[in-house]
């Protein structure tokens, strides 16, 4: 049986002039710069033998699933919930210039458990439901390959599941910069590798290096 590959790509730059933590609320569309990352993503995968295409719900999602999709007219984009983001307390809110909102003791009880972490979903549960969305996807990889449009902390915990690493870590470490492709190649029901990619990685803006959950 030939390899399977699945594609985890996340979304382009949102547009979010105040600065909210957008999560799954609706309405958080690609900025001008991330409609830029998403075509770029198209033209990465023009070529690319692509024969299933799955999306998140979320707008932003889709809208950096279009250009690629625009270039493999015959496939249909299928809507899956488990490649969500993931759930968080802060969802709608601002942290200010200086992380103002985790020093508020309203704030204080949702930070209490940072292994979990408490502020949000937790980890274990991001991973069961991408490793059951990649499982699907990869089924479908038998002619071709499959690409998932999704978000950054699902993508890292799938990664770190598949690499063996701690679900555990600092945000601020991720490789899971805006528009990145990891890609998940299985032999059989045996995930054999992982490797990354940054096709749109000379119009991402340098990131914060501050920890807001869930950012």
């Amino acid at each position: 049986m030939a390899p399977r590959v699945v594609h985890l790509v996340r979304h382009g730059q949102v547009y979010n002039p105040d600065a909210v933590l957008y999560g799954r609320l609706p309405g958080f569309g690609l900025s001008d710069l991330g409609k830029q990352m998403a075509e770029r993503l198209g033209e990465y995968f023009a070529d690319a033998p692509l024969v299933h295409l799955v999306s998140s719900p979320l707008q932003r999602a889709q809208e950096t699933m279009a250009p690629i999709a625009a270039g493999h007219p015959e496939l249909t984009v299928n809507i899956d919930e488990r490649v969500i983001e993931a759930a968080n307390v802060f969802e709608g809110k601002s942290f200010g210039k200086y992380n103002q909102l985790l020093l508020r003791p309203s704030s204080w009880w949702a930070l209490r458990n940072p292994l979990r972490p408490s502020w949000g979903e937790p980890y274990p549960s991001i991973v069961a439901r991408m490793r059951t969305a990649l499982a699907d996807a990869a089924e479908h990889a038998v002619d071709g390959e499959a690409l998932i449009v999704a978000h950054e902390l699902p993508i890292w915990m799938a990664r770190s599941w598949a690499e063996g690493r701690s679900l555990v870590h600092d945000p601020r470490k991720r490789e899971t910069r805006l528009a990145s492709v990891t890609t998940f190649t299985f032999d059989g029901d045996e995930l054999v590798s992982v490797s990354y990619a940054e096709p749109a990685g000379d119009l991402v803006p340098p990131k914060k290096k501050r920890f807001r959950p869930g950012a």
